[in-house]
């Protein structure tokens, strides 16, 4: 028993044996596989099950776990690179690659995580407007930045803490919360903060609460708001981007942020962010602004090399999106019939290749509230059930179900034919 034998230890080194709340599994009663090596739609842990992949890596493994393009992009790199802290032509065919690509995107700063994409934008829209606030949405989970932890998804939602320790009032007190898909609440937040409001931060499909993309009334009510009250609309496309769409959920809406945040799909798997918009704007940050955002490791090399072969990839194969879709719509018809059938309660959301399987009475989850009406113990069995059947999926009912290319229509009739058993 390798992979209990492998997290036990971990525990006396690692707080929860993890390097990431989640993976600790810790309200379903399952020890985690300890992964070992993964290619395609599959991984495989220490004790030799073979799974098939439903997390990829949390959304970035798109083309699939090592595809040979991106590998042989790592490797013929590190021959030469791994890391400078200096600027490189790598980086700067990533920018150029997604600026010229990205309708919203005139100009883009490498970071090294989704956090770190989502706190810099934050920063730069206060730096840009002179203002304080920030309004956010109960259940959007933006990464750990203090502001951001209030009425977060996720992890957060999954482990019942309204917050985190740590965190003092003072770190929150310009973080503003209104519902998601009710524009009147964000209306009541301008009417009373307005002229202090730096900009808005938003999931446009939100991915942790589960999949709940927004309603288009919404958010260009939401565009509006901020123009009339001269605030920055920051589009948190760290799930979304390059994954619902080649040119993320605005693509699909129609509506252009000043602002927009990437991770995950862009380092190719690598860690990666980066956040971008309007020249303007993205012209105040250092060192031609006043301010300030700095990362040693920003750019690297590797990760360049990685997430260059991958956007170019996606962006050269516009089937690619095609087969995800049709996957995914498959997965989606197949859990609400078989659900139908055994008279399961239960709503699945999805956008592209994301998706959600709410166990809930409700007829739809449109926002926070809904999803918390979910049964989380319900969905521990269901989880134990499927892992135990060789799919893996994301240990909270509050995550995506991602798919990749590797994913083929016996994968997803394994899928469905384990869910049918349960």
């Amino acid at each position: 028993m390798r992979n209990l034998e492998i997290f036990n230890e971990s525990k006396q080194y690692m707080p929860g044996g993890v390097n990431s709340p989640v993976r600790a599994f810790k309200d379903v009663s399952v020890t985690p596989p300890i992964i070992k090596k993964a290619k395609g739609a599959y991984i495989y842990d220490e004790d030799g099950n073979k799974y098939v992949d439903f997390v990829c890596a949390w959304g970035p493994m798109i083309l699939g776990h090592s595809d040979d393009d991106v590998v042989k992009a790592i490797q013929s790199t590190c021959n030469d690179a791994i890391a400078f802290g200096a600027p490189t032509e790598l980086e700067l065919k990533v920018a150029k690659h997604i600026c010229t690509t990205v309708d919203s995107v005139d100009m883009i700063r490498m970071v090294n995580s989704g956090t770190e994409a989502t706190m810099s934008a934050v920063k730069l829209a206060r730096g840009y407007t002179g203002k304080n606030k920030i309004i956010k949405f109960a259940g959007c989970y933006h990464g750990h930045f203090e502001g951001f932890l209030v009425e977060a998804g996720s992890g957060v939602m999954t482990d019942g803490i309204p917050g985190s320790a740590g965190v003092p009032q003072e770190s929150i007190i310009n973080t503003l919360i209104a519902n998601y898909n009710d524009l009147d609440s964000v209306k009541r937040v301008f009417e009373k903060y307005g002229e202090d409001i730096a900009g808005v931060i938003i999931e446009p499909v939100a991915g942790n609460m589960g999949v709940i993309p927004a309603e288009k009334e919404f958010l260009m009510g939401i565009r509006a708001l901020c123009d009339k009250y001269k605030s920055i609309l920051i589009f948190d496309e760290v799930m979304s981007g390059f994954r619902v769409a080649y040119k993320g959920a605005q693509s699909l809406y129609g509506i252009t942020p000043d602002l927009v945040t990437y991770a995950k799909i862009i380092g190719g798997g690598l860690p990666c962010g980066a956040y971008g918009g309007k020249r303007e704007i993205m012209e105040q940050l250092s060192p031609i602004g006043q301010v300030y955002q700095a990362g040693t490791m920003s750019g690297n090399p590797l990760v360049m090399a990685a997430g260059y072969e991958t956007l170019t990839k996606i962006y050269n194969n516009p089937s690619l999106y095609s087969h995800l879709d049709k996957l995914s719509e498959k997965l989606q018809k197949g859990l609400l019939e078989i659900a139908k059938e055994k008279g399961i309660s239960m709503v699945v959301n999805r956008c592209g290749s994301m998706l959600t399987a709410f166990f809930t009475e409700n007829k739809e989850v449109k926002t926070y509230e809904d999803a918390k009406t979910c049964d989380t113990k319900l969905f521990a069995k269901y989880f134990e059930h499927m892992i135990k059947s060789g799919i893996n999926i994301a240990p909270s009912q509050f995550e995506s179900i991602f798919l990749c290319v590797k994913h083929t229509e016996e994968d997803i009739e394994r899928f469905l034919e384990a869910f049918k058993r349960f």
